[in-house]
């Protein structure tokens, strides 16, 4: 049984936040009169069944289901929560179908490594559940007497992140475009896109920005990490401009872990006025 049961924190009325140890995690549950909306679903079978619960405790209400996108500590999960709805953009099916196999190698790998071998031995026996509700580029829910909003606003942590804008509580689930408490993941992202997608986030006009790992956020918290995230995008497009070269970048760069080189990532917008610093 997972031990890591995780703390309910209430970031606006009927809307809440579950805080883990286990890589910072946060996901989210959204209460309406009528249906509750769940936000991501943990990393494996497991830690789903736990999450599951703890809904549970808290309604009775049908449920559906929001990925963010498609990593495994926010998706591999979501068999817990059936039957159900899952809503995610068509690329996060595509991701999970593409990239399963080697995150549950990976991640397995990483968790025998630092003798957790329970967590490796379930999530290599997890099989992920495919959403089977296309959000592109919106779709807003009806949960009874409020409505929840889920927005895919631009590239950023992957091609593919979704958000959950709650517009009476004035609360955005950002998923992984924010990380509070630890340095955001590149591994999968769009440097030069990543600033302006959180621009738009913020043009939402959140009170509180839940992210996907770490403690809720407000507006200036979020805005100094899209100011940080515009450092990055300029110095990866002097990097592909050659400009200066990936050393001089990491050494400059607010972030560690930007991949300065290789298949370039370029920006489907203009770049926006004061949304990027040289580096």
């Amino acid at each position: 049984m997972d031990t890591d049961a995780g703390r309910w924190v209430e970031v606006g009325d009927g809307v809440l936040a579950r805080r883990y140890t286990e890589l910072d995690l946060t996901v989210g549950l959204v209460l309406g009169g009528e249906r509750a909306l769940v936000v991501d679903t943990r990393g494996d079978e497991r830690q789903g069944a736990e999450w599951a619960a703890a809904v549970r405790a808290v309604t009775a209400l049908p449920i559906e289901v929001v990925l963010t996108h498609a990593h495994f500590d926010h998706c591999f999960g979501t068999a817990a929560f059936l039957p159900c709805p899952v809503h995610a953009h068509p690329a996060c099916r595509a991701a999970i179908t593409a990239t399963a196999a080697a995150q549950r190698a990976e991640w397995a790998a990483c968790y025998h490594e630092h003798g957790d071998p329970a967590t490796a031995d379930a999530l290599t026996a997890t099989r992920p559940v495919l959403p089977d509700h296309r959000v592109d580029p919106a779709v807003t829910l009806d949960l009874g007497g409020r409505s929840a909003d889920l927005r895919y606003l631009g590239r950023g942590h992957t091609d593919h992140d979704l958000v959950v804008h709650v517009p009476d509580s004035a609360v955005v689930l950002a998923g992984d475009l924010l990380e509070q408490g630890a340095p955001p993941d590149f591994g999968d992202a769009f440097p030069a896109d990543w600033p302006h997608t959180v621009t738009a986030l913020l043009a939402l006009g959140p009170r509180t920005v839940v992210p996907g790992h770490g403690d809720p956020m407000d507006p200036g918290e979020v805005a100094e990490q899209r100011d940080a995230l515009a450092e990055v995008a300029a110095l990866h497009a002097a990097v592909g401009a050659r400009e200066i070269d990936a050393g001089t970048a990491e050494r400059r760069s607010p972030y560690p872990g930007v991949p300065w080189s290789g298949v370039p990532r370029t920006a489907t917008h203009p770049p926006e006025k004061g949304d990027s610093r040289a580096g």
